[in-house]
């Protein structure tokens, strides 16, 4: 008789091993890739304003160019993992931002520049939910929101890198120095490729029993015969129909709305920030190193909010703590248009990126899990691509604000407003039709 092996049940209730966090540390390299990538251009700014004599409108609507592959990377590439297997595309997106990242510090111009940032958008947008749903399927239940925003904590400690990097660098070898660090990552690629698993979903789907069986093995440590019977049973319906339509069914419609109205604010204050807090603290009255060390700072401080954040979501629960961080995130915006002391304005820069790239990376999470798992990428891929709307609005906006000469309180407002737009729009989530909350109740009445 062939053992059955409910395959979501049996990863949730597995304790944390080896198998955990060598894919933690597998997805987490390539997020600090995708981090570096993503905030270099806020480092380096500067720098393209003076060389190429361009406006901070025109500098703001050169990142936006990023952004704009990076919305279209994850509706595309999103759906298409959640056919064509999770780990292809993952690599595939790997390289494709690695590359173009490093081909775009041979630009002349600012044109050139901004083309191959698209392209390397592509990739940016298309990793990131892969890489989500992939930690999300494969960790325990109690684990998910830790591990996914530990993960996920490498977008900013990426940022803290290229920032440092920036730094040092930029007086010494200039700003393309600084892009081309952006192929090192490439090394990585045959590890990722020996040792990163495909998706549950996909294995089942294309009767890869002999791959399964091998992660099993891995995740449970457990020696198991060849010729043993096993009959894999995956929970939840399999659906055929287009994925992106399934975001708005049986009851979902409501909450992927109200998600992706907070990623749109999110983004915009996460991308508006990283871009232009330097110039903004220039405008100050602070010299450009200090300016690069407050970007350091905000990235820290999501790199620690993000941590600190996805346990109290195992703990408390998403839905509450991505309520109390967006609101901590209006406040000590508002804060920072006082003009602190030094020490003060070090700490309150730092809880901003706690708590707005920090929330944001607790969201991702929290989006995950929402959706059942045939579902997952595209429904965190169309949540980040829909955000993106709102990355590629941040940068420009900040870069209108700057031509205004608005005032310090005026330029954080600006930033500030959004936070208890996202805060509203995750209160009025219907948690009680997500995925895991289904899960949860299905368990306990068993």
């Amino acid at each position: 008789m062939a053992r059955e092996i409910h395959i979501n049940h049996w990863i949730d209730e597995q304790p944390l091993n080896r198998f955990h966090i060598s894919l933690l540390f597998m997805c987490m390299l390539i997020i600090i890739a995708d981090g570096y990538d993503m905030f270099m251009f806020g480092a380096i700014v500067p720098s393209l304003m003076k060389e190429w004599g361009i406006g901070p409108v025109e500098a703001g609507a050169l990142n936006s160019y990023a952004l704009i592959g990076m919305m279209i990377g994850a509706m595309i590439f999103g759906p298409s993992a959640d056919r064509f297997g999770r780990k292809n595309v993952i690599l595939l997106c790997f390289c494709l931002f690695s590359l173009f990242t490093f081909t775009s510090g041979f630009s002349q111009s600012s044109t050139s520049f901004g083309v191959q940032r698209f392209f390397a958008g592509l990739g940016l947008g298309g990793v990131m939910p892969n890489l989500i749903a992939l930690m999300t399927e494969y960790t325990p239940s109690k684990w998910k929101s830790t591990l996914v925003s530990i993960m996920f904590s490498g977008h900013a400690f990426g940022g803290i890198i290229a920032s440092a990097g920036a730094i040092y660098l930029i007086p010494h070898l200039g700003w393309r120095a600084v892009v081309w660090l952006g192929l090192i990552p490439l090394v990585f690629l045959p590890f990722f490729y020996r040792k990163m698993p495909e998706s549950v979903y996909f294995y089942l789907r294309h009767h890869q029993t002999d791959r399964l069986l091998s992660v099993f093995r891995r995740l449970t440590q457990q020696m198991i015969s060849d010729d043993e019977q096993i009959q894999w049973v995956e929970n939840g319906e399999q659906k055929t129909s287009f994925p992106v339509t399934c975001l708005f069914r049986e009851h979902r419609g409501w909450s992927t709305a109200m998600f992706w109205v907070s990623f749109f604010m999110c983004l915009l204050v996460m991308y508006g920030l990283s871009t232009w807090l330097p110039k903004i603290m220039q405008e100050a009255g602070y010299p450009l190193g200090s300016s690069l060390t407050f970007l350091v700072t905000l990235n820290s401080g999501a790199v620690i909010g993000a941590i600190i954040g996805g346990r109290l979501a195992d703990l408390f629960g998403a839905r509450k703590i991505l309520i109390l961080f967006f609101v901590i995130a209006f406040l000590t915006l508002m804060s920072l248009s006082l003009k602190p002391n030094v020490i003060l304005l070090y700490i309150l820069i730092g809880i901003a990126g706690g708590t707005t790239t920090g929330t944001q990376i607790v969201a991702n999470s929290y989006v995950s899990q929402y959706y059942p798992t045939e579902m997952r990428s595209t429904g965190i891929g169309w949540a980040l691509g829909v955000g993106r709307i709102g990355g590629i609005a941040g940068p420009v906006m900040g870069g209108i604000l700057l031509n205004h000469h608005l005032s310090l309180y005026g330029n954080f407002l600006a930033f500030a407003l959004p936070c208890l737009v996202s805060a509203v729009a995750i209160w009025l989530v219907q948690e009680k039709y997500s995925q895991r909350w289904l899960e949860q109740s299905s368990n306990y009445l068993a």
